[in-house]
């Protein structure tokens, strides 16, 4: 009775282990930083990168602008997150309309390379009735680093584009109305990688002697501005290291048990004394 309370009691304490594990690696809510009352963002959008209007997950970002132009919006998104992207065209009104449109976003991490969207309609076509387009986008999780040739989504600063790609050209220069709003949820350490970034990819990042110039004259840096609510995480850490301890844990509880069922009561009673 013995063995078995101890192999129960093993067992439990792993159980508890892997419940406090679970739904930090499990989860794939949005952040904090995405909560469901959308705040108010900018009402005006960049006409490029350099221009981009910034805003924060959550938020909702609005411009009007003239069909045939280019609208640039950016926003942080950091290791371990899922950005999602979605944006809402008010279209002009079809009377003044000459026939079907094409709407499209596009995504660009720190260094405005295009992110290809996993899910999501990115682009879409208008019939000259259509009021109104919904497109979305959602990326690849961030990661920590990555090799120098790869194209994985890196922590910083992401720039949304929106534009019309296709139409008749009568209808170029008329009035648009467009809504952009980003999610983020967090995939914990499915995706973590070893090592990180000496600085997140935000415009005007800068080496580490400048930004301790720039703290000790009291200005906020590159990074500390483009940074998300909560900060800019280290990338460090991510809940595989929970994972790594429970497993730890169970196999030394494991060790244990084994040695419990399989090292006998002693010298047998039968075998008389001095043989």
């Amino acid at each position: 009775m013995r063995t078995v309370r101890m192999i129960a009691t093993a067992a439990l304490a792993g159980a508890a282990l892997l419940g406090l594990a679970a739904p930090a690696a499990l989860a794939d809510t949005p952040s904090a930083s995405a909560s469901p009352s959308e705040e108010a963002g900018p009402t005006e959008a960049g006409t490029t990168f350099r221009t981009a209007a910034r805003f924060l997950p959550g938020q909702q970002a609005t411009a009007q602008a003239s069909s045939g132009d280019y609208l640039y919006w950016v926003f942080p998104a950091d290791t371990g997150e899922r950005p999602t992207v979605r944006a809402s065209v008010t279209l002009p009104d079809p009377a003044l309309r000459h026939g079907p449109a094409t709407w499209r976003i596009d995504v660009y991490d720190g260094l405005r390379r295009r992110q290809p969207c996993m899910y999501g309609m990115q682009s879409r076509t208008a019939a000259k009735e259509t009021a109104s387009i919904e497109l979305a986008c959602v990326l690849r999780p961030v990661r920590a680093s990555a090799d120098a040739w790869a194209n994985d989504p890196l922590p910083g600063s992401y720039y949304v584009r929106l534009t019309r790609t296709g139409g008749p050209d009568e209808d170029l220069g008329q009035p648009f109305t467009a809504r952009i709003g980003a999610d983020v949820s967090d995939k914990g350490g499915a995706y973590a990688t070893d090592g990180s970034l000496a600085a997140p990819l935000v415009p005007g990042a800068t080496t580490a002697d400048q930004a301790k110039a720039d703290e000790d004259a009291g200005r906020k840096t590159a990074v500390e501005a483009a940074a998300p609510e909560d900060g800019w995480s280290s990338g460090w850490w991510s809940d595989r290291w929970i994972w790594t301890l429970a497993g730890g844990v169970l196999a030394a509880l494991a060790g244990i048990g084994g040695y419990v069922l399989t090292r006998g009561t002693g010298r047998p009673s039968r075998v008389p004394p001095g043989v």
